[in-house]
């Protein structure tokens, strides 16, 4: 459950692959040891027969450790701040895949468990001491009912928390602009569905705490799926290929055919001449709106209103409006020459004096739309220096996992059920944990 929506995520819509996730095919191998040690002590009817080191409130002599409940807490230790995402998918691996197996009949094992979590969208803050730290989901019950989903729990909670965070922290440097989210072609298509939800969360995290309204931009319909959106876009380096290099030509046939809802935004570094690519597109609308202005039409002003450009010109090149000693790649300086050309656009164009005032407001709205290598740093200083930018595509960036940036999860049993008392057993240099955003979770509803 998002805090900002309140709709759980179901296994409706997150199909997951149960029969994996029960035999523990998605399960470190040393998970499915437990279990097997654990059912076999029960059908032998063990007794704990050793010495422990631990000073405990209760005699654990003949403890029938193969029916062992435990509490498992599940934290992350990414500092300052993390914001957790995937909570609903955990949930829902307990609901569906916590029980066992009596030869290849699954029993399942939900009703007998006791969970608390978060929602997801919450910040947990850490700083850096591994006894001060956030519990995320809490779990009590059976632990063979539950030991195999350790692994999988942690990798969709360490992932999207992950890719959350670091889009909430571009976010936070971005001064309201929008932030395309790019970066399904550097990963495994399976994974695009969480990773949109992830940016998602991020961007209504960022909404709530700024006053804003920042649309969540994807731009494939797997990412948008587990909020029934869909993705956008407008053209990629390809079809100007197939119109031989002539950008403003295959924009006109973009606008020819694709519904007006859909942004028209040319891709102008196909040349390395954004500005030319620019002008001659600009060019080329300007005819066809301004018969449209003329007649009255709203649709076809729709059609053929340039609403942007997208620079994307590598890092290696150096565009040719600017000088040799300009910063190649998407620069400062081109935004800004990009900007002013098309701000002067008008002034070319044999435009009758009636409608002089709309051709300079029809040159001034297009906006300036950059990607190619843009991160949080990168992003901060574009905007400490003003440089025009109305949108920024970021791909890559929003699945770094480096030291500073890993969100890896952990799961601890910190107590043991003995005789109806819970009594403290965690490993030490660790203490059982809270969170008074912790919720009482009904799993029958997922």
């Amino acid at each position: 459950m998002s805090i900002f929506d309140q709709q759980r995520l179901t296994n409706t819509i997150l199909q997951l692959e149960l029969e994996g996730l029960r035999r523990g095919f998605y399960s470190d191998k040393y998970f499915t040891n437990i279990v097997r040690i654990l059912e076999g002590l029960r059908g032998a009817g063990y007794g704990f027969a050793g010495n422990t080191p631990r000073q405990l409130p209760v005699d654990v002599r003949g403890f029938p450790v193969g029916d062992i409940e435990v509490e498992a807490q599940i934290f992350n230790r990414r500092a300052p701040h993390a914001l957790i995402a995937g909570v609903d998918v955990a949930l829902a691996m307990i609901r569906h895949a916590a029980g066992h197996y009596e030869e290849d009949h699954f029993i399942e094992g939900w009703q007998r468990l006791e969970v608390v979590a978060v929602e997801d969208g919450v910040i947990t803050h850490y700083d850096g001491h591994p006894e001060n730290v956030s519990t995320v989901i809490e779990i009590r019950g059976r632990y063979s009912d539950f030991t195999l989903l350790e692994t999988p729990i942690l990798g969709v909670l360490s992932r999207a928390s992950r890719i959350a965070t670091n889009v909430y922290n571009v976010l936070q440097v971005c001064n309201g602009k929008s932030v395309l989210f790019f970066p399904a072609r550097f990963d495994l298509p399976q994974v695009q569905s969480i990773d949109g939800y992830a940016y998602r969360l991020a961007v209504q995290r960022y909404n709530a705490e700024s006053g804003g309204n920042m649309a969540a931009l994807v731009s494939t319909d797997a990412q948008a799926a587990w909020w029934g959106g869909r993705g956008g876009g407008t053209v990629p380096h390809a079809i100007i290929a197939c119109f031989f290099a002539d950008t403003a030509e295959a924009m006109v046939a973009f606008a020819h055919y694709i519904p007006v809802e859909v942004p028209r935004i040319a891709l102008v570094d196909f040349n390395n001449d954004a500005v030319g690519a620019s002008l001659a597109t600009v060019n080329a609308f300007w005819p066809h709106y301004l018969e449209a202005l003329i007649s009255g039409s709203e649709v076809e002003q729709k059609r053929w209103t340039l609403n942007g450009v997208r620079l994307d010109t590598s890092a290696n090149m150096l565009d040719v409006s600017l000088a040799s000693e300009d910063e190649r790649g998407v620069s400062a300086e081109l935004v800004r020459v990009v900007r002013a050309a098309f701000d002067k656009a008008w002034e070319q164009w044999d435009v009758p004096e009636k409608w002089r005032e709309a051709a300079q407001s029809y040159c001034k709205q297009v906006q300036i739309v950059v990607t190619g290598g843009f991160n949080r740093d990168r992003i901060e200083r574009f905007e400490r220096e003003g440089v025009p930018v109305d949108v920024y595509g970021v791909g890559s960036t929003f699945l770094t996992n480096d030291k500073a940036t890993n969100t890896d999860f952990t799961m601890d049993v910190v107590r043991i059920k003995v005789d109806g008392q819970w009594v403290d057993v965690p490993k030490v240099g660790r203490l059982p944990g809270d969170n008074p955003d912790l919720q009482r979770v009904d799993l029958s509803r997922l």
